[in-house]
């Protein structure tokens, strides 16, 4: 099959990815541009899984106000590069953050920042209330994990659905900037303020 130049064209406008690699997943995927799409994304993700150690001393702390001022958001986002931290999609990326901060209100960045005091906290309340719904107790450990890790996903920000397509974390999101700009990426912290509210 004849990859055409519109083709190539399209899959880069879809995935961000160069003119070569959009060709050669192209020919991989017999001219099918789903498929396509999908082969760069799983390279890319692999990609950014291996950039995922490597040290971040760029980036930029980027705001957003929300409601006319009742609600903003601080969050420091970094990258490798000041050339990437400069760049339209970074910057983009920033936007994301701080707009998804400022709706979805997590309290944590991941979960390995979670205090054990407030998941210790969290986990006799989930027990107490599992107990006193008359379940029995041999299967309130069980529930309390599953409550747990709900919770987990609500209040850690890279473990929450992205606003935008609840079918992607916000974790899934970052790779998929990682994978287009080349560069680790991370969330080092965020700060939401609502207005007459701790």
């Amino acid at each position: 099959m004849t990859i055409t130049a519109q083709m190539v064209k399209e899959l880069r406008e879809k995935t961000g990815c160069g003119i070569m690699d959009c060709k050669h997943a192209l020919k991989e995927a017999q001219g099918d541009i789903n498929k396509a799409v999908e082969a760069l994304k799983i390279k890319g993700l692999s990609k950014a899984t291996k950039k995922a150690t490597r040290a971040v001393s760029q980036g930029r702390v980027a705001s957003y106000i929300h409601m006319k001022g009742r609600i903003g958001v601080l969050a420091e986002i970094n990258c490798e590069t000041d050339f990437v931290a400069n760049t339209a999609e970074f910057q983009e990326l920033c936007k994301e953050i701080c707009m998804q901060v400022a709706a979805a209100h997590p309290k944590f960045v991941r979960t390995e920042d979670v205090p054990e005091a407030f998941s210790e906290q969290e986990r006799r309340i989930f027990h107490q209330q599992v107990i006193e719904s008359g379940k029995p107790a041999k299967i309130a450990d069980k529930i309390v994990i599953g409550k747990m890790n709900k919770l987990l996903k609500e209040v850690c920000l890279m473990e929450q659905e992205y606003i935008r397509d609840t079918k992607m974390t916000v974790a899934d999101l970052v790779k998929s900037y990682i994978a287009k700009l080349g560069e680790n990426i991370v969330i080092s912290r965020f700060a939401r303020f609502e207005l007459g509210k701790d």
